[in-house]
């Protein structure tokens, strides 16, 4: 939060790239409905692909890295705690922006509601398996290049279910099963992530 910067150009990014994709398309709210959900989720997903690099970039400058690895508090515990972070200043931002974007979309108040479920179960997933990128890229040169590339075969499948489920939504059919599915992805996550990422950091560490 100190660092205004690394928290607020992510969120300028996602108004941005929202901003622009109506100048692109016919003025017609019949579009914006259909594609609207799925505006919103390349925005969400690059913003927060963006953010994922400085996520440990202050450990690393200072050194202070090795400390945490090698500190008595659980390295996986502190993994958490960095995707929590993560989440507060990153997703839940762009949770709470999302309904004025909505309204700029044209989008149906029920779509908007859809919007809001869908981006507060699959934000979370995406902070927790970025966790696993960073670990991974940590210290190298042209990391934030092989982090994109680490992160997209993570990150699509999330992408698709939470996407499909926004268009659903705005069309008034069930979303029960991407629902379930988007927390079956959530709660994989919590479990599994820290861990892989806690295993990864030692690796780049030590």
């Amino acid at each position: 939060m100190r660092r205004k910067m690394q928290w607020a150009m992510p969120l300028i990014f996602f108004v941005i790239i929202v901003s622009l994709f109506p100048l692109s398309l016919p003025p017609e709210a019949a579009i914006f409905k259909l594609l609207g959900g799925g505006i919103l989720w390349v925005a969400a997903f690059l913003a927060t692909l963006l953010s994922l690099e400085t996520m440990l970039r202050d450990e690393l400058t200072s050194g202070s890295i090795v400390q945490t690895v090698l500190s008595v508090v659980p390295l996986p515990l502190v993994v958490l705690a960095k995707a929590i972070a993560h989440w507060l200043t990153i997703g839940l931002p762009l949770l709470i922006i999302t309904p004025l974007i909505g309204v700029m979309l044209q989008l149906p108040g029920t779509a908007i509601l859809g919007q809001l479920l869908v981006l507060l179960l699959a934000l979370p997933t995406l902070s927790l398996l970025g966790t696993i990128g960073v670990s991974l890229t940590l210290g190298l040169k042209q990391g934030g290049i092989l982090l994109a590339v680490i992160m997209l075969p993570l990150y699509i499948p999330v992408l698709i279910i939470a996407a499909n489920a926004s268009v659903q939504f705005s069309e008034g059919l069930p979303i029960i099963g991407h629902i379930a599915i988007l927390l079956a992805m959530l709660v994989a996550s919590l479990l599994l992530a820290p861990v892989a990422a806690a295993a990864a950091l030692r690796v780049a560490v030590c």
